[in-house]
Formats: C-alpha cells, structure tokens, sequence
C-alpha cells in the first residue's frame, strides 16, 4: 500500500513550492506543461487526493479564528484570550474559544471540528495529556495540510510552526535570583511534572540561578506536583524540609505553600519569602499579597493572533516558522523580604 502524501509531500520530493504543486493540479496557465505533467504523474502514482475540507479551509474564509486552550479556570489563559480578541476585532476577525480540559482527546475532537471549514486558522496551548503522551499527530497532519496554526504558551519543537512562548528560563531565573539576593539558602521549587514543557523550563531558570550562587541543586527541595492527586496534600510534604523559600510555577501553588506555612504557624514572609507565576487575582487580594513573575498573557494573544493573521492572509508565500519569547517581570508584593 503506497504510503498517504500532501502537496507538500510532492514539494518537497520534486523540489517545487507548494504554490507550483496546487496550481500544477488545477491546471493552471501559470505552471509549465512539462512541470504540471511531472506533478500530476507523481500525484498519480501515489494516488494523491485532495484533502477536502483542508481545501475548504483554504479557499473560503470565515473571518473567524479558533482558539483551544487547556483550562478555563485559569487567569493566565483569560488574559491571553483578550489579547486574541483585541487584535483579532482589529483585523476584523472574530473567535471561537474552545477548551481541552488537558486532555488529548478533547483536544483532537476539537481541532477536528474546528479544521472542517469552521474558522481560517487556529491558536492552541497544548493539552497536558498530550504533552504526556507526545503523540503531536493530530497536529502535524494540519501543518501538513497547509492550516494556518501558532502554537502559545505550550509548545513543542516537533510541530513545525509559529509560535509564541514565555521566556521561561528567565523568568524561573529571575524569580530565584530574588530569593537569594533576599538572603536566603533552602529555596524549594513547586514545579509540575517534566511532560509540562514550562514548568520544566522554569525549573531549569532555577537551577541556573542556584548554580550562579554556589548552592548545590538539591532535589528533596523539588516538587513536582500531579495535579490529579490532592496538590495540598503534595505540597505539605516540601515543608518537611527545613526551608526558607518557595518558588511556585504558578499561583496556585504559591496560595497554596502560603496557606500551608500559616497552618505550621510559619509568617510570610518573615520565615518563608514566596514567589508565584501568573499575576492574577488570587496573587493580587491574597493575604500577604503574593510576589509574582507576570507572564504578560494579553501580550502572548495579540503577538499570537497578529502571527495567525499574517500566516492566513499570505498562504500563497512559503513563509518561515516565526518564534517570538516574551519575557516576565517580577512585580514586588509582600510575601517575599527586600532585597539585601
């Protein structure tokens, strides 16, 4: 059985633009007769058939964008959506938003549903569950498909395609640096398992920072936490260690060690500085107010759907995979000590 192939299957086997092969199968005047006849031997052989609705996609546009999402509980992914919405209305699009709960097959029905012809492109977070299994199919084979797609937030090299990310690294950096210039030695880190690419970034932002400052990485002061157990729970146990510190990879987990430092009887931040990621209201209106690394989330959207647009709007040029890194700010609040 000859294997399934795409326009840019025949492209790239033929050395044309991908442009050349879809006119070359329309018969255009614009391909040579000798150049079409070579395509249209080689679609042939291999039985190419259009793939029908990715051509319905293509050439009748709806205006609309899809957007999928891990959670809906979650300000950072509140933030990006505006940011979508904003430059989306700017360009006289609308959006659909939809979300995966984090599991991969929500999130391949949806892309499914969305790709039939529903919307002219699609912005997506991946699902933890995908991640976890690194099955990434349902994706490439719309890349393959010529489908507008930008990657936000959650990413993998795998998928060939725009993307617009955090600068992780250097957040989870910048967040431990603090700490220590704060005087402190016993950081932990509440971080989510390595399958979530950002957490395991951050993680790496942490370490460097450790490194700079002579400390050991120790790694009975590392958490990784499994969301679908009792995350309360998981995070008591880092306070069997005798820290000083805590950076959270997001916000939940930073209200969480607080409250659990206030059970022990622990002041914040007098005996234990915290730091969270995501500036959101539970950051903002807690008791202290939690120190926290601002994603910029609206930022992501904007840059993402501006990426979207342009891929939709120029689908006749081979345009290269765009990746933009956004950085996060620190902004200072009262669980974390001044600077020495």
């Amino acid at each position: 059985m000859k294997k399934k192939i795409t326009i840019k299957t025949i492209a790239k086997e033929l050395g044309v633009s991908t442009s050349t092969v879809s006119k070359a199968l329309k018969d255009s005047h614009e391909i040579s007769k000798e150049t079409k006849e070579k395509i249209q031997a080689f679609a042939d052989f291999y039985n190419y058939k259009p793939n029908s609705l990715a051509l319905q996609l293509r050439n009748q546009k709806t205006k609309v964008i899809g957007v999928i999402l891990p959670k809906i509980v979650h300000h950072f992914f509140s933030t990006v959506i505006m940011g979508i919405e904003e430059g989306a209305n700017e360009k006289g699009y609308h959006i659909m938003v939809c979300f995966s709960n984090e599991s991969y097959k929500k999130e391949v029905e949806t892309l499914k549903v969305l790709s039939n012809g529903s919307v002219d492109g699609l912005i997506v977070s991946i699902a933890r569950e995908t991640l976890e299994n690194k099955d990434f199919n349902h994706f490439t084979a719309l890349v393959s498909e010529d489908i507008p797609l930008v990657l936000c937030d959650r990413v993998v090299d795998e998928i060939l395609c725009d993307k617009v990310v955090v600068d992780d690294v250097g957040a989870g950096y910048k967040a431990t640096k603090h700490l220590l210039e704060t005087g402190l030695k016993k950081i932990a880190l509440i971080t989510t398992p390595k399958h979530v690419n950002v957490g395991t970034l951050r993680r790496q932002g942490y370490e460097k920072a450790l490194i700079e400052n002579y400390i050991k990485t120790d790694s009975n002061l590392i958490l990784e936490v499994d969301e679908d157990g009792d995350i309360s729970n998981q995070i008591k146990k880092i306070f069997e260690q005798n820290i000083d510190g805590v950076f959270a990879v997001n916000e939940i987990y930073a209200a969480t060690a607080m409250r659990i430092a206030k059970e022990k009887g622990l002041k914040v931040p007098e005996d234990l500085s915290v730091i969270g990621f995501t500036d959101g209201l539970i950051s903002e209106y807690s008791s202290p107010s939690i120190t926290t690394m601002a994603q910029h989330g609206f930022t992501m959207g904007k840059q993402a759907v501006e990426l979207l647009i342009e891929r939709i709007e120029k689908e006749s040029e081979t345009l290269k995979p765009k990746k933009i890194v956004i950085s996060s700010d620190l902004k200072l609040r009262e669980s974390t000590k001044p600077s020495s």
